[in-house]
């Protein structure tokens, strides 16, 4: 069994990935982090040094390397994870696609804490940071609706999680 969680930066993917992956017994893995440790330096490093398009291509790369070696984990994708090459039709294919919708105001509650570890809104005002939330949703919505479950509750929870995933 192989579970791709996606969804919008902030929407709990990596939370209620590890959850997840501890309930159902099998290996827990956080794109974002495995990216890092394949190049050797932070995301935010990978953005200054080289640019989004070169994240992008190792984010493509590790999906694809942990995707083939292993049978079952849950992953936590980036939030553009599915938006860039071919990744959502790729996740589709392998395994479940999960997409963790969450309420924009939920979002930017959460985002507004985090914005100093996220590099695609770190010098953002708050107002940016409501607008950059409603324009990158919408531009990523049409990937994000191509998951096999969609979960809209908030809070989300865990037993109601497995049970899509299972009847899915």
């Amino acid at each position: 069994m192989k579970i791709f969680l996606i969804g919008f930066m902030g929407s709990g993917k990596t939370h209620w990935g590890r959850l997840l992956s501890q309930k159902l017994g099998i290996p827990f893995f956080d794109l974002d982090e495995q990216v890092s440790a394949h190049a050797g330096k932070p995301i935010p490093e990978i953005f200054a040094a080289d640019g989004e398009e070169h994240f992008r291509l190792l984010e493509k790369e590790v999906l694809y390397m942990i995707t083939e070696s292993h049978d079952s984990f849950v992953m936590a994708c980036g939030g553009g994870s599915p938006c860039f090459f071919n990744n959502i039709e790729y996740m589709n294919q392998s395994g479940t696609t999960v997409w963790i919708n969450t309420p924009a105001d939920i979002l930017f509650e959460r985002l507004v804490k985090e914005k100093p570890g996220r590099p695609l809104i770190k010098d953002l005002s708050d107002d940016q940071l409501r607008s950059f939330i409603s324009r990158k949703f919408a531009d990523r919505k049409i990937y994000y609706e191509q998951a096999a479950i969609t979960v809209d509750e908030e809070p989300v929870h865990l037993d109601s999680l497995i049970e899509k995933i299972f009847h899915a």
